[in-house]
């Protein structure tokens, strides 16, 4: 099958990128793992203890981050509508997690327990055309934000990739309609062209 010149590009990309490299090196899942890792190194938005629930999991770099942080005391459950390859210690559901099913089991694991942390590294398909994709990516943060809202408890906080472009700014402010603070932040290991930064959230009130 021939390959397209943006998958060729892609292919080119990743096998010049470092943290691509340094992942595969150190055992990560993916690069998206020093994203998180540079964000916890400047917020410490995870804490030995924790219960984590990670949003659009797979393959599963922030997954293996929250779990060796959070320690054998706390908690991570991963959810994504794609399979998972099982990592040691994380509870791992797979389905949408906006359908019925999937909460449920959910609801199952934490056994009705509020959560300390929701993060989300979401991201839709792209098309490529910026009037699709930024819509598709402002859906899939308010859907990420609505589930934190149900289960996290007071205090707790939410890490989330958005894309700037429309829709970022009326985002940024219903974040903060239920968090007392929020940070922009763009890790290095984030591809300097990507549009992504990430929203992260704490103090969350009930």
């Amino acid at each position: 099958m021939k390959r397209t010149k943006s998958s060729r590009q892609w292919l080119d990309r990743q096998f010049k990128d470092s943290y691509v490299k340094r992942a595969q090196q150190e055992g990560y899942r993916s690069r998206a793992a020093y994203k998180l890792l540079e964000i916890q190194e400047r917020d410490r938005v995870i804490k030995p203890g924790m219960r984590i629930v990670d949003l659009g999991a797979a393959p599963g770099g922030w997954s293996q981050v929250a779990r060796r942080l959070v320690g054998d005391k706390g908690q991570v459950i991963a959810l994504d509508v794609l399979e998972m390859e099982p990592i040691p210690g994380v509870s791992f559901i797979k389905g949408d997690f906006r359908e019925q099913g999937p909460l449920l089991d959910l609801r199952n694991i934490l056994a009705e327990k509020k959560v300390d942390l929701v993060i989300s590294d979401m991201a839709p398909n792209i098309t490529g055309m910026p009037s699709v994709d930024q819509p598709r990516s402002i859906y899939l943060c308010e859907l990420a934000l609505e589930f934190a809202r149900e289960s996290l408890r007071a205090g707790g906080g939410f890490v989330v990739k958005i894309f700037q472009g429309e829709g970022f700014d009326q985002f940024l402010q219903e974040c903060r309609t239920s968090f007392t603070r929020v940070v922009s932040r763009k890790p290095k290991s984030s591809r300097p062209k990507s549009r992504e930064i990430y929203l992260v959230a704490g103090n969350f009130k009930l």
